[in-house]
Protein backbone atom coordinates (compact mmCIF):
# COMPACT_ATOMS: atom_id res chain seq x y z
CA UNK A 1 0.00 0.00 0.00
CA UNK A 2 1.42 3.92 -0.60
CA UNK A 3 3.07 5.49 2.38
CA UNK A 4 1.55 6.93 5.27
CA UNK A 5 2.08 10.44 3.91
CA UNK A 6 -1.43 10.17 2.04
CA UNK A 7 -3.02 11.69 5.04
CA UNK A 8 -6.06 12.19 3.79
CA UNK A 9 -6.96 8.80 2.38
CA UNK A 10 -9.16 6.55 4.94
CA UNK A 11 -10.76 3.41 4.48
CA UNK A 12 -14.11 2.86 6.28
CA UNK A 13 -16.66 0.24 7.51
CA UNK A 14 -20.10 0.88 7.91
CA UNK A 15 -22.62 -0.99 10.88
CA UNK A 16 -25.85 -2.44 9.77
CA UNK A 17 -28.85 -0.36 11.20
CA UNK A 18 -31.75 -0.68 8.93
CA UNK A 19 -33.74 2.74 8.46
CA UNK A 20 -31.18 4.43 10.55
CA UNK A 21 -28.95 4.45 7.58
CA UNK A 22 -29.62 8.50 7.89
CA UNK A 23 -27.22 8.63 10.83
CA UNK A 24 -24.34 7.08 8.94
CA UNK A 25 -24.70 9.64 5.66
CA UNK A 26 -24.59 12.52 8.47
CA UNK A 27 -21.16 10.99 9.35
CA UNK A 28 -20.10 10.73 6.00
CA UNK A 29 -20.70 14.47 5.66
CA UNK A 30 -18.48 15.24 8.17
CA UNK A 31 -15.88 13.16 6.93
CA UNK A 32 -16.04 15.02 3.98
CA UNK A 33 -16.03 18.34 5.78
CA UNK A 34 -12.67 17.20 7.57
CA UNK A 35 -11.31 16.81 4.12
CA UNK A 36 -10.92 13.14 3.99
CA UNK A 37 -11.69 10.88 1.15
CA UNK A 38 -12.51 7.25 0.76
CA UNK A 39 -10.14 4.35 -0.37
CA UNK A 40 -11.86 1.19 0.40
CA UNK A 41 -15.14 0.71 1.89
CA UNK A 42 -16.80 -1.69 3.51
CA UNK A 43 -20.01 -2.13 5.22
CA UNK A 44 -22.99 -4.68 6.82
CA UNK A 45 -27.00 -4.25 5.92
CA UNK A 46 -27.47 -0.61 5.96
CA UNK A 47 -24.17 0.13 6.30
CA UNK A 48 -23.53 -2.03 2.91
CA UNK A 49 -25.97 0.44 0.93
CA UNK A 50 -24.26 3.61 2.49
CA UNK A 51 -20.66 1.82 1.51
CA UNK A 52 -21.85 0.64 -2.19
CA UNK A 53 -23.30 4.31 -2.70
CA UNK A 54 -20.12 5.95 -1.70
CA UNK A 55 -17.70 3.84 -3.58
CA UNK A 56 -20.17 4.49 -6.53
CA UNK A 57 -19.02 8.02 -6.09
CA UNK A 58 -22.35 9.68 -4.44
CA UNK A 59 -21.06 12.73 -2.23
CA UNK A 60 -23.03 13.04 1.14
CA UNK A 61 -25.25 15.75 -0.33
CA UNK A 62 -26.31 13.65 -3.19
CA UNK A 63 -27.05 10.55 -0.35
CA UNK A 64 -28.91 13.05 2.07
CA UNK A 65 -31.34 14.26 -1.20
CA UNK A 66 -31.51 10.12 -1.46
CA UNK A 67 -32.37 9.37 1.62
CA UNK A 68 -34.41 12.53 2.63
CA UNK A 69 -36.66 11.57 -0.23
CA UNK A 70 -37.20 7.73 -0.04
CA UNK A 71 -40.09 6.11 1.20
CA UNK A 72 -38.67 3.16 2.73
CA UNK A 73 -42.62 1.79 3.15
CA UNK A 74 -41.49 1.04 -0.71
CA UNK A 75 -38.75 -1.28 0.98
CA UNK A 76 -42.20 -3.57 1.75
CA UNK A 77 -42.77 -4.89 -1.35
CA UNK A 78 -44.92 -8.05 -1.09
CA UNK A 79 -44.01 -11.83 -2.07
CA UNK A 80 -46.90 -13.44 -4.35
CA UNK A 81 -47.88 -15.63 -1.45
CA UNK A 82 -48.23 -12.65 0.86
CA UNK A 83 -50.67 -10.82 -1.61
CA UNK A 84 -52.54 -13.69 -0.92
CA UNK A 85 -56.27 -10.91 0.33
CA UNK A 86 -56.90 -12.30 3.84
CA UNK A 87 -55.78 -11.42 7.03
CA UNK A 88 -52.59 -12.96 8.42
CA UNK A 89 -53.04 -16.18 5.86
CA UNK A 90 -50.50 -14.36 3.16
CA UNK A 91 -47.77 -13.41 5.56
CA UNK A 92 -48.07 -16.47 7.08
CA UNK A 93 -47.76 -18.85 3.87
CA UNK A 94 -45.31 -16.44 2.60
CA UNK A 95 -42.94 -16.84 5.76
CA UNK A 96 -43.46 -20.61 5.88
CA UNK A 97 -43.19 -21.11 1.94
CA UNK A 98 -40.30 -18.09 1.02
CA UNK A 99 -39.10 -17.41 4.67
CA UNK A 100 -39.48 -13.79 4.35
CA UNK A 101 -42.87 -11.63 4.43
CA UNK A 102 -40.62 -9.09 1.57
CA UNK A 103 -39.80 -9.94 -1.59
CA UNK A 104 -36.91 -7.71 -2.11
CA UNK A 105 -37.04 -7.00 -5.59
CA UNK A 106 -38.05 -3.08 -5.05
CA UNK A 107 -34.89 -2.84 -2.83
CA UNK A 108 -32.35 -4.40 -5.66
CA UNK A 109 -33.66 -2.58 -8.07
CA UNK A 110 -33.97 0.72 -6.71
CA UNK A 111 -30.33 0.62 -5.48
CA UNK A 112 -29.17 -1.17 -8.83
CA UNK A 113 -30.89 2.08 -10.42
CA UNK A 114 -28.53 4.39 -8.35
CA UNK A 115 -25.90 2.74 -9.13
CA UNK A 116 -26.21 2.59 -12.92
CA UNK A 117 -26.06 6.32 -12.55
CA UNK A 118 -22.32 6.50 -11.85
CA UNK A 119 -21.85 3.64 -14.16
CA UNK A 120 -21.46 0.70 -12.19
CA UNK A 121 -23.21 -2.58 -12.02
CA UNK A 122 -21.01 -5.49 -11.24
CA UNK A 123 -17.92 -5.72 -8.93
CA UNK A 124 -15.52 -5.21 -12.10
CA UNK A 125 -16.69 -2.00 -12.19
CA UNK A 126 -14.98 -1.23 -8.63
CA UNK A 127 -11.74 -2.97 -9.12
CA UNK A 128 -8.85 -0.42 -8.06
CA UNK A 129 -6.29 -0.99 -10.57
CA UNK A 130 -3.19 -0.50 -7.86
CA UNK A 131 -4.34 -3.32 -6.13
CA UNK A 132 -5.60 -5.85 -8.82
CA UNK A 133 -3.75 -8.75 -7.96
CA UNK A 134 -4.55 -8.58 -4.21
CA UNK A 135 -7.46 -10.50 -3.45
CA UNK A 136 -8.26 -8.26 0.06
CA UNK A 137 -7.71 -4.59 -2.01
CA UNK A 138 -8.90 -5.51 -5.29
CA UNK A 139 -12.09 -3.97 -5.28
CA UNK A 140 -13.15 -0.56 -3.36
CA UNK A 141 -16.17 -2.11 -2.08
CA UNK A 142 -16.81 -5.07 -0.07
CA UNK A 143 -19.99 -6.44 1.91
CA UNK A 144 -21.02 -8.91 4.44
CA UNK A 145 -23.94 -11.18 4.16
CA UNK A 146 -24.76 -14.71 6.26
CA UNK A 147 -25.13 -17.69 4.86
CA UNK A 148 -27.27 -19.54 7.39
CA UNK A 149 -27.60 -23.10 5.61
CA UNK A 150 -23.86 -23.67 6.00
CA UNK A 151 -22.67 -21.28 8.78
CA UNK A 152 -20.42 -19.16 7.86
CA UNK A 153 -20.00 -15.42 7.42
CA UNK A 154 -19.67 -14.30 3.76
CA UNK A 155 -17.47 -11.87 2.10
CA UNK A 156 -18.49 -10.49 -1.39
CA UNK A 157 -17.94 -10.37 -3.90
CA UNK A 158 -14.88 -12.47 -3.10
CA UNK A 159 -17.25 -15.16 -1.40
CA UNK A 160 -18.94 -15.40 -5.03
CA UNK A 161 -16.92 -18.21 -6.01
CA UNK A 162 -17.97 -20.61 -3.25
CA UNK A 163 -21.37 -20.72 -5.40
CA UNK A 164 -19.73 -20.85 -8.97
CA UNK A 165 -19.81 -17.09 -9.35
CA UNK A 166 -16.61 -15.21 -10.70
CA UNK A 167 -16.91 -12.15 -7.82
CA UNK A 168 -16.02 -9.46 -11.10
CA UNK A 169 -19.10 -10.62 -12.87
CA UNK A 170 -21.07 -10.54 -9.44
CA UNK A 171 -23.95 -7.76 -9.53
CA UNK A 172 -22.79 -4.92 -6.62
CA UNK A 173 -27.45 -4.51 -6.09
CA UNK A 174 -27.57 -8.28 -5.29
CA UNK A 175 -25.08 -8.06 -3.16
CA UNK A 176 -26.04 -5.96 -1.16
CA UNK A 177 -29.82 -7.25 -1.46
CA UNK A 178 -28.18 -10.18 0.25
CA UNK A 179 -26.14 -7.85 3.12
CA UNK A 180 -28.96 -6.50 4.35
CA UNK A 181 -31.80 -9.25 4.02
CA UNK A 182 -33.46 -9.08 7.34
CA UNK A 183 -34.32 -12.85 8.29
CA UNK A 184 -38.18 -13.12 8.15
CA UNK A 185 -38.70 -10.00 6.88
CA UNK A 186 -37.30 -10.44 3.31
CA UNK A 187 -36.64 -14.03 2.13
CA UNK A 188 -33.48 -15.17 1.50
CA UNK A 189 -31.53 -14.94 -1.66
CA UNK A 190 -30.90 -18.44 -2.46
CA UNK A 191 -27.49 -19.89 -3.72
CA UNK A 192 -26.74 -23.08 -4.97
CA UNK A 193 -23.16 -25.14 -5.02
CA UNK A 194 -22.07 -28.71 -5.12
CA UNK A 195 -24.11 -29.16 -1.64
CA UNK A 196 -27.40 -27.81 -2.62
CA UNK A 197 -28.73 -24.51 -1.80
CA UNK A 198 -28.08 -22.25 0.53
CA UNK A 199 -29.88 -19.47 1.99
CA UNK A 200 -28.08 -16.46 2.07
CA UNK A 201 -29.91 -13.85 4.85
CA UNK A 202 -28.59 -10.84 6.79
CA UNK A 203 -24.66 -9.82 7.03
CA UNK A 204 -25.05 -8.79 11.01
CA UNK A 205 -26.40 -12.49 11.61
CA UNK A 206 -22.44 -12.93 12.27
CA UNK A 207 -20.79 -9.84 11.58
CA UNK A 208 -22.87 -6.67 11.75
CA UNK A 209 -19.67 -4.12 12.13
CA UNK A 210 -17.03 -5.93 10.32
CA UNK A 211 -14.22 -2.90 11.36
CA UNK A 212 -11.46 -5.47 10.96
CA UNK A 213 -12.28 -6.84 7.49
CA UNK A 214 -9.98 -4.00 5.61
CA UNK A 215 -7.12 -4.21 8.19
CA UNK A 216 -3.60 -4.36 6.37
CA UNK A 217 -2.08 -6.28 9.43
CA UNK A 218 1.28 -4.14 9.01
CA UNK A 219 2.71 -1.78 12.41
CA UNK A 220 3.06 1.21 10.18
CA UNK A 221 -0.76 1.31 8.08
CA UNK A 222 -0.73 3.97 5.06
CA UNK A 223 -4.09 5.27 6.42
CA UNK A 224 -6.29 4.68 8.92
CA UNK A 225 -9.50 2.62 8.80
CA UNK A 226 -12.08 4.03 10.26
CA UNK A 227 -15.66 2.68 11.72
CA UNK A 228 -19.28 3.96 11.50
CA UNK A 229 -20.97 2.52 14.26
CA UNK A 230 -24.36 3.42 15.03
CA UNK A 231 -25.60 3.17 19.49
CA UNK A 232 -28.34 2.50 20.36
CA UNK A 233 -29.38 3.91 23.60
CA UNK A 234 -30.41 0.36 25.12
CA UNK A 235 -27.46 -1.65 23.92
CA UNK A 236 -25.89 -2.68 27.05
CA UNK A 237 -29.20 -3.36 28.94
CA UNK A 238 -30.66 -6.82 29.66
CA UNK A 239 -33.38 -8.58 27.40
CA UNK A 240 -36.32 -8.42 29.47
CA UNK A 241 -37.98 -12.42 28.72
CA UNK A 242 -41.46 -12.72 29.28
CA UNK A 243 -42.63 -14.71 26.14
CA UNK A 244 -41.72 -16.43 22.90
CA UNK A 245 -42.21 -13.07 20.56
CA UNK A 246 -39.56 -11.62 23.60
CA UNK A 247 -37.59 -14.69 23.32
CA UNK A 248 -37.57 -14.28 19.71
CA UNK A 249 -36.51 -10.52 20.11
CA UNK A 250 -33.48 -11.16 22.32
CA UNK A 251 -31.83 -14.21 20.33
CA UNK A 252 -32.10 -12.10 17.61
CA UNK A 253 -30.26 -9.28 19.05
CA UNK A 254 -27.99 -11.50 20.86
CA UNK A 255 -27.05 -13.11 17.33
CA UNK A 256 -26.64 -9.58 15.66
CA UNK A 257 -23.84 -7.98 18.52
CA UNK A 258 -22.21 -11.06 20.16
CA UNK A 259 -19.81 -11.70 17.55
CA UNK A 260 -18.70 -7.99 17.26
CA UNK A 261 -18.82 -7.38 20.89
CA UNK A 262 -16.67 -10.04 21.63
CA UNK A 263 -13.49 -9.05 18.86
CA UNK A 264 -13.90 -5.12 18.78
CA UNK A 265 -11.00 -4.35 21.32
CA UNK A 266 -9.82 -1.11 22.88
CA UNK A 267 -7.87 -0.26 19.32
CA UNK A 268 -11.38 -0.62 17.69
CA UNK A 269 -13.23 1.80 19.47
CA UNK A 270 -10.31 4.24 19.15
CA UNK A 271 -10.77 4.61 15.57
CA UNK A 272 -14.38 4.38 15.70
CA UNK A 273 -17.25 7.04 15.16
CA UNK A 274 -20.38 6.31 17.82
CA UNK A 275 -23.31 7.75 16.02
CA UNK A 276 -26.17 8.03 18.73
CA UNK A 277 -29.58 6.60 16.99
CA UNK A 278 -31.69 7.81 18.91
CA UNK A 279 -33.94 4.90 19.91
CA UNK A 280 -34.96 4.40 16.02
CA UNK A 281 -35.79 0.71 15.50
CA UNK A 282 -34.13 -0.75 12.96
CA UNK A 283 -37.58 -1.70 11.21
CA UNK A 284 -39.74 1.32 11.57
CA UNK A 285 -40.43 1.53 7.68
CA UNK A 286 -43.07 4.18 8.58
CA UNK A 287 -40.12 6.69 9.88
CA UNK A 288 -40.68 10.28 8.96
CA UNK A 289 -38.82 12.91 7.70
CA UNK A 290 -38.08 14.64 10.59
CA UNK A 291 -36.68 11.68 12.10
CA UNK A 292 -34.69 11.31 9.21
CA UNK A 293 -32.84 14.42 9.83
CA UNK A 294 -32.47 14.13 13.87
CA UNK A 295 -30.67 10.77 12.67
CA UNK A 296 -28.66 13.01 10.07
CA UNK A 297 -27.99 15.93 12.25
CA UNK A 298 -26.77 12.63 15.11
CA UNK A 299 -24.17 11.20 12.46
CA UNK A 300 -23.29 14.62 11.31
CA UNK A 301 -22.25 15.96 15.05
CA UNK A 302 -20.61 12.61 15.95
CA UNK A 303 -18.44 12.83 13.06
CA UNK A 304 -17.30 16.43 13.57
CA UNK A 305 -16.82 15.39 17.34
CA UNK A 306 -14.41 12.61 16.40
CA UNK A 307 -12.26 13.97 13.50
CA UNK A 308 -11.74 16.70 15.99
CA UNK A 309 -10.17 14.55 18.25
CA UNK A 310 -8.30 11.83 16.00
CA UNK A 311 -4.74 11.63 15.53
CA UNK A 312 -3.70 8.98 13.05
CA UNK A 313 0.26 9.27 14.42
CA UNK A 314 -1.11 8.84 18.01
CA UNK A 315 -3.23 6.03 16.78
CA UNK A 316 0.14 3.54 15.21
CA UNK A 317 1.80 4.49 17.90
CA UNK A 318 -0.14 2.98 20.75
CA UNK A 319 -2.05 0.79 19.05
CA UNK A 320 -0.12 -0.79 15.69
CA UNK A 321 3.47 -0.52 16.16
CA UNK A 322 5.35 -3.44 17.52
CA UNK A 323 7.28 -2.55 20.57
CA UNK A 324 10.67 -3.50 18.43
CA UNK A 325 9.32 -1.10 15.91
CA UNK A 326 8.53 1.80 17.97
CA UNK A 327 11.57 4.34 17.95
CA UNK A 328 11.51 7.85 17.47
CA UNK A 329 14.14 7.96 14.56
CA UNK A 330 11.77 5.52 12.47
CA UNK A 331 9.25 7.94 13.50
CA UNK A 332 10.22 11.00 12.60
CA UNK A 333 11.50 9.28 9.01
CA UNK A 334 7.86 7.96 8.11
CA UNK A 335 5.22 9.84 10.06
CA UNK A 336 3.76 13.87 10.62
CA UNK A 337 4.32 14.98 13.58
CA UNK A 338 2.77 14.22 16.53
CA UNK A 339 0.60 17.09 17.43
CA UNK A 340 -0.85 16.83 14.07
CA UNK A 341 -4.47 16.25 13.85
CA UNK A 342 -5.29 13.95 10.92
Amino acid sequence: MQSILSLKKIDAVFEGGGVKGSALVGAVAATEEAGYQFENVAGTSAGAIVAALVAAGYTAAELKKIIDELDYLQFQDPTVLSKIPVPFVGNALSLLFLKGIYAGDFFEHWLGGLLAQKGITTFRDFIIDDYKDDPKYRYKLQVIASDITNGALLVLPGDAKEFGIEPDDMSVAKAVRMSMSIPYFYKPAVMRDGRGKSYIVDGGVLSNFPVWLLDDDTDLPAWPTIGYKLVDPNEHKPNRIYGPITLFGALFSTMMEAHDARYIKDADFVRTIPIPTLGVQTTDFSIQKETKEALYQAGLAGGRDFFAKWNFTEYVKTYRMKPETHRTERLDDTMPKTNEII
